[in-house]
């Protein structure tokens, strides 16, 4: 009884764990992106200083310093500019 339930447990872990990391990825179609100008200029409106702004897994990716002064990796939902996924470095 108890291989089972470690093997129930264990497998349940791992599906959480999956599910935690299957919202990085924005699913967005192109058509409904905001130009990444408007996400840099909010940004640094913020206080952000962004050292690179690219586009990665279908989100915006910002490598750079938040208002707090925090170096960050950053994913935004390119459509309404959320943080989906946020690094401290």
């Amino acid at each position: 009884m108890k291989p089972v339930l470690i093997a129930v447990l264990a497998s349940t872990a791992a599906l959480s764990a999956g599910a935690a990391f299957a919202g990085d990825k924005c699913n967005m179609p192109v058509s409904e992106w905001r130009p990444r100008q408007e996400l840099e200029k909010k940004m640094l409106a913020e206080g952000w200083k962004i050292k690179e702004l690219k586009t990665d897994d279908g989100c915006y990716e910002i490598y750079g310093t938040d208002a707090q002064g925090r170096r960050v990796e950053a994913y935004f939902d390119p459509k309404t500019f959320k943080i989906v996924k946020l690094k401290a470095k």
